[in-house]
């Protein structure tokens, strides 16, 4: 059984550590998941003499004694990260250095932990050696029901529920719940973009960032709104717009009070507060609070651009109110195509 890397407590969550058997809890929920063999006592003579536990080889409780003390003589000398085993130091080093010694022998890809080698060898072969015997998935949320095959999966989404975000960002200070985000996160930092689109070439730093975005060409968009049936292509976009029905706005103006239900509407209405005008005209240098709406348009002064066209007489206009003005607004017969040009 694989084991599973120690992460703090959690409040009121229900996780069972790898040395704990099956609670009742998870019993109940799952009445035949069950705990593993314990081992037969001369099969393993040394003994932890804090918890009684016993272990097949004699090293083993010098190594298991330092859970209970903290002990972590192995220190990273480049970072300062200290370990309880020299083993756990030497991957740990493969960080730094970039060393990814084992490969996958089917595709090549190649990993720096023996473990997660054999953890992605399991998409090839299809192997699922985890698995409850009534429901496949023997790890159960006690807050909301989700189910997980993996404990440590029930550990990462418990922290949706705790808030809790333990990997920080050692350049901006930016916390992330799950290791995997924040080191894709560090390519922003390091302008790296290893995933390319085969379609039109835009890189990206994230696979999941690659396939939200290759959705754009497909036109697939696989989360629909179960009260109006609307489609789109990501997750939080369909939560955005279940706003809409729901008529919730989560987040607040600390300085008005104001309320949105887009995050991103929120930090853009800040900006009338604190004056803040991050994009500039890279022509004459003029600033604006709002790309979208307000320095792409702006842009079109130098460019000539004039996106919005009258369906009736092809007459075109720089910003699309305008073009509302002008159907509404201005005589019908100037619309004829003889007034056209």
């Amino acid at each position: 059984v694989p084991r599973v890397k120690e992460e703090p407590e959690l409040p009121e969550i229900t996780v069972r550590l790898e040395d704990e058997p099956l609670t009742e809890p998870f019993l109940s929920s799952c009445p035949d998941a069950r705990p593993r063999p314990q081992p037969r006592p001369q099969d393993n003579p040394f003994l932890c003499e804090t918890l009684g536990k016993s272990f097949s080889q004699q090293g083993a409780p010098l190594y298991h004694v330092k859970t209970h003390s903290g002990e972590k003589p192995f220190p990273c000398q480049t970072c300062g990260k200290a370990f309880r085993k020299q083993s756990n130091l030497l991957c740990h080093m493969r960080t730094h250095t970039g060393e990814k010694p084992h490969a996958c022998g089917v595709c090549g890809k190649r990993f720096s932990d023996r473990g997660n080698l054999l953890r992605h060898k399991r998409i090839h072969t299809g192997e699922k050696p985890f698995s409850c015997l009534t429901c496949g998935k023997p790890f159960c949320c006690q807050l909301c029901g989700k189910r997980f095959v993996k404990q440590c999966g029930l550990l990462y989404h418990s922290r949706t529920h705790t808030g809790e975000k333990p990997h920080a960002c050692a350049t901006c200070g930016k916390s992330f719940s799950d290791k995997s985000n924040l080191s894709c996160h560090m390519r922003t930092h390091r302008d790296e973009k290893p995933h390319a689109c085969a379609t039109c070439g835009k890189s990206f730093g994230g696979l999941s960032k690659l396939a939200r975005h290759m959705r754009t060409h497909s036109g697939e968009k696989p989360h629909a709104c179960a009260t109006c049936g609307k489609s789109f292509g990501q997750q939080s976009y369909l939560l955005g717009h279940m706003r809409t029905h729901t008529g919730e706005k989560p987040h607040a103006c600390a300085v008005c009070g104001r309320s949105f239900s887009d995050k991103g509407n929120m930090l853009r209405h800040v900006r009338i507060h604190t004056g803040e005008k991050p994009y500039s005209c890279q022509t004459c240098g003029k600033s604006f609070r709002h790309r979208q709406g307000n320095l792409l348009v702006h842009m079109r002064t130098h460019t000539g651009e004039k996106p919005h066209a009258c369906q009736t007489c092809g007459k075109s206009f720089s910003r699309h109110s305008n073009l509302l003005v002008y159907s509404f607004v201005e005589p019908p017969e100037l619309h004829s195509p003889r007034f056209k040009g």
